[in-house]
């Protein structure tokens, strides 16, 4: 094996080892993210506090709605994955046919 392609292989690996540490890297914040509870009551507190009711007066529940304002539907998701898995197999394509180009045109055959 030349020295060249030696060294094409490595910057190869190098290039997937950053790329999979940049995904690890930007996955991680939500990985690890985490809903802290409340502050903890001292052993001193005989009682928990009293609800709003008993200072402010009676509270009116309302039901409460939920809305959704963002986010991606499913269905856009799988196309924006399948046109994604399509241009990366034409362009897979055309540098396979370009290599195959070269080398026969580096021979001498073509």
């Amino acid at each position: 094996m030349n020295r060249t392609r030696r060294i094409r292989r490595l910057a190869g690996a190098l290039a997937g080892l950053a790329g999979a540490l940049l995904a690890f890297a930007a996955a991680a914040p939500a990985a690890f993210a985490s809903v802290h509870p409340g502050p903890v009551p001292s052993i001193r507190e005989k009682h928990p506090p009293m609800p709003l009711g008993h200072i402010f007066g009676p509270v009116v529940k309302v039901p409460g709605h939920t809305v959704v304002t963002g986010g991606m539907p499913g269905w856009q998701v799988a196309l924006i994955a399948a046109g994604a898995a399509l241009l990366a197999a034409v362009l897979a394509l055309i540098a396979d046919r370009a290599w195959a180009a070269r080398r026969r045109q580096m021979a001498g055959v073509g």
